[in-house]
């Protein structure tokens, strides 16, 4: 009969290799050969990787190792070396349950051991496979603080062998935090041993500058001296490396003087430099791989909040570029997620960024962006609609109001409402705040995707932030809102609700919903009316707020909404002079008044004195009891100090109010 053919299925060969410990003395040949299939049938495959990590085949992968080095120095057991640390390596790589099984079965160790072999090829086996260790998150950091592993690193920094220096940038790379972790290093010398390796080969030199970022990131002194390497030689070598054949290479030697930059601006501060920097990174976005992907972070980290780096960005077409690259084919998840927060963060300030952006017709692909299987992507989706939403002048705001209110971004922003992540949910609390804000014409389509009833449900979450947002987007839909859309809000916004938002333990959340309120009682006494329902119960809430807070916001917030309460008929101005000035003596509710008016906060005394002006109306019927009542209280008289008040607005004010005041006095006389 015929011999069977060896199978090669997983199960089989896991348990091969099981079977196959206990020969490795005899020198197994057949053993070599399950490994070397093993590690082949892993190599860029995420699925039979998980496959053999279920079956147990890490464990079994280093029970060899470990008997091939206890074994002798044969060349089949050399070679049984070489191909488990291979094989453990591979397993490390890309997949954090295989990083967290090898780290478990205890491969770290005795992969180190490889590293004093006398023969090359374990020596690179096994730094190859540490350096994919200590590529993952999941691996533990280097201590350097202990003396023997830091004589171990220079070791390994010093080493001949192109795979171990490599290896011994990763571990820094990987473990270096803290600022009292960078300055060791630098007191070691490592920073003028990695600056020799950037001459090295290819690897050497981007595990190099990857190192170099790592110990002077958000570190002047670290960055003092890297710069003071060979007399500036250092940084002239990575600026010369921006403009390296290799994408890799240019990348990272751009994150390098990104990181200078922001440690110590006065090493990279010339324009020409920076201008560079913003072409080279979107140049790579082009490229495949890691410099594609990360590219555009990195420009992001280099513009953030600079506007004088977005305006160079808009003088070289950046907005333009990256939405012709938004309109390619197919985008990978990490790819666009990084080109949205660039347009967002180009967006975030520059009216013209803004223009260029809705001019470009991508806003289709944020709409997509929307409902990508990414969370970070959606994030970032969020975020560019939050930036373009900005606009300030008449005519493109309500321009973007009409792309921005379709159906196409209404709806898949409503639902990220209920996400499973917060942070996606908050993005999209904060969209949908801007968009909404002064798009009058535009928030029915809310209104009827059920966005207010999603919004009121958040603002009962118990994370302060989803509930902050949340009051934040219902107080801006509030905004000039008309009857219709205020009773559409009120529906699903109970009394209790809001006077329970106003009193909630969170300040912020306090002044959100008080400006929620102040945007509900604007310019409509059927609104007035609103606050009065529940015996007065939202505003109950709101003055025992302003009486008893110390945050100035909430106060702020607290007596603007009395002030347009006050605007209203004589009924609701008695109503807000019953909080003013209560009929029965109470020393809290008196003296707050007179506390706002002394505070060195301008606009809390504006909404103040706002406030009296509306009470002290001349034509409403009891302005004169009013106004003797504020003068016995001492009011007035603190008004007339204010009247040369260094703050124009409140001195308008007061001489506004005082106005009114003589002329009602002069009347009833």
């Amino acid at each position: 009969m015929p011999a069977s053919k060896t199978s090669n299925r997983p199960e089989e060969l896991t348990e091969r290799l099981g079977a196959g410990v206990a020969s490795v003395d005899a020198g197994s040949e057949t053993l070599l050969k399950v490994l070397r299939e093993v590690k082949n049938q892993i190599i860029g495959n995420k699925t039979k990787k998980l496959t053999y990590l279920h079956l147990g085949a890490v464990p079994k992968v280093v029970s060899i190792l470990v008997s091939a080095l206890d074994s002798g120095d044969g060349s089949t057991a050399a070679s049984l070396v070489v191909q488990s640390a291979a094989a453990l390596g591979s397993f490390a790589c890309g997949v954090d349950a295989g990083v967290q099984a090898v780290l478990d079965a205890g491969a770290v160790t005795h992969l180190t051991r490889l590293l004093s072999s006398p023969d090359e090829k374990v020596v690179d086996a096994g730094a190859r496979s540490l350096r994919m260790i200590f590529q993952s998150k999941l691996s533990p950091k280097y201590d350097y603080l202990q003396e023997n592993n830091m004589k171990f690193l220079l070791l390994l920094l010093n080493s001949e062998n192109e795979n171990v220096t490599d290896l011994a940038a990763s571990i820094i790379t990987h473990s270096c935090e803290s600022s009292t972790e960078q300055k060791i290093l630098c007191d070691a010398g490592v920073l003028e041993r990695l600056v020799t390796l950037l001459e090295g080969s290819l690897c050497q030199r981007d595990s190099s500058l990857d190192s170099i970022a790592a110990i002077i990131r958000n570190n002047s002194e670290s960055v003092s001296r890297f710069v003071g390497i060979d007399n500036g030689k250092a940084l002239s070598c990575i600026v010369e490396l921006m403009k390296d054949r290799y994408p890799r290479t240019r990348l990272l030697a751009c994150v390098c003087l990104i990181v200078i930059g922001h440690a110590s601006s006065f090493y990279v501060q010339e324009p020409e430099i920076k201008t560079k920097l913003i072409l080279i990174l979107t140049e790579l976005l082009e490229e495949s791989g890691r410099p594609g992907d990360e590219a555009p972070f990195a420009l992001v980290s280099l513009i953030a909040n600079k506007e004088d780096l977005h305006k160079q960005a808009l003088s070289v077409n950046v907005v333009e570029k990256l939405c012709s690259f938004l309109c390619q084919a197919h985008i990978d998840g990490k790819r666009l997620q990084g080109v949205l927060l660039v347009l967002a963060e180009l967006c975030s300030n520059l009216e013209k960024c803004r223009d260029q952006f809705m001019s470009s017709k991508v806003l289709n692909v944020v709409a997509d962006a929307l409902k990508h299987d990414c969370p970070n992507v959606r994030i970032a989706a969020c975020t560019c609609l939050t930036s373009i939403s900005r606009s300030v002048k008449d005519l493109l705001q309500n321009l973007f109001a009409g792309y921005l209110a379709k159906e196409s971004i209404v709806i898949p922003l409503v639902l990220l409402l209920q996400d499973s992540s917060s942070d996606v949910q908050v993005a999209a609390l904060k969209a949908i705040c801007n968009i909404v804000v002064d798009f009058m014409a535009r928030k029915t389509i809310f209104l009827q995707s059920g966005c207010v009833k999603q919004l009121v449900q958040l603002s009962k979450s118990m994370d302060c932030t989803l509930r902050l947002n949340a009051v934040w987007a219902l107080r801006n839909m509030m905004f000039h809102a008309d009857k219709i859309g205020k009773e559409g809000i009120l529906s699903e916004l109970t009394e209790s609700m809001l006077a329970s938002l106003i009193c909630d333990s969170e300040p912020h959340v306090q002044e959100q919903a008080l400006a929620l309120v102040r945007n509900l009682v604007d310019g409509c006494t059927d609104s007035i009316e609103r606050m009065f329902v529940e015996d007065g119960m939202i505003l109950n809430a709101v003055a025992r707020q302003v009486r008893l807070t110390s945050v100035p916001e909430v106060c702020i917030q607290g007596m603007f909404v009395l002030g347009n309460v006050a605007a209203g008929n004589d009924a609701h101005k008695e109503a807000v002079m019953t909080y003013f000035l209560p009929p029965k003596k109470d020393e809290i509710s008196s003296a707050f008044i007179t506390r706002f008016l002394q505070s060195t906060d301008s606009l809390l005394q504006t909404a103040v004195i706002w406030c009296i002006v509306n009470l002290t109306y001349p034509d409403s019927p009891s302005s004169s009891a009013r106004v003797s009542r504020l003068r016995d209280a001492g009011i007035i008289a603190q008004l007339k100090n204010m009247i040369n008040n260094p703050c124009l607005d409140v001195k308008y004010r007061v001489r506004t109010a005082l106005g009114q005041c003589t002329i009602i006095e002069q009347n009833s006389s």
